[in-house]
């Protein structure tokens, strides 16, 4: 479980940290719809630094009672849903690589969600 919480982190803030440094840069090389401002993509990027915290807190902390393998798989399978769904409605990605960048996105979350209901 600790590997889990371990990848869970760094998957987290890979994704956070280019959002919240350097929004715009990243949506553009990302191929991911323009942003008027980088307020957004910034929050964003907060929010998953935020939930990469909390994995970190709950494998780092002996006896912590936080986020648990059972929240990190609803926030994967939610986060991959809709971005799935944002993907077939033809709003997700302007080009070819946005939209190959959010499948493997969509993959690496359903894929690490299926292992932590494996360990759960």
């Amino acid at each position: 479980m600790q590997q889990l919480l371990w990848l869970e982190t760094l998957l987290k803030l890979a994704g956070g940290l280019p959002l919240l440094l350097a929004p715009m840069s990243t949506i553009r090389a990302f191929g991911l719809p323009a942003s008027a401002s980088g307020f957004w993509p910034r929050i964003v990027g907060a929010l998953l630094i935020g939930v990469a915290a909390a994995t970190y807190i709950e494998g780092a902390w002996a006896g912590s009672r936080g986020l648990g393998l059972a929240g990190l798989v609803a926030i994967n399978l939610t986060g991959a849903f809709v971005i799935a769904l944002a993907i077939l409605m033809g709003r997700a990605a302007p080009t070819r690589r946005g939209t190959f960048a959010l499948w493997v996105l969509i993959a690496l979350l359903v894929s690490l969600s299926l292992v932590e209901i494996a360990q759960a």
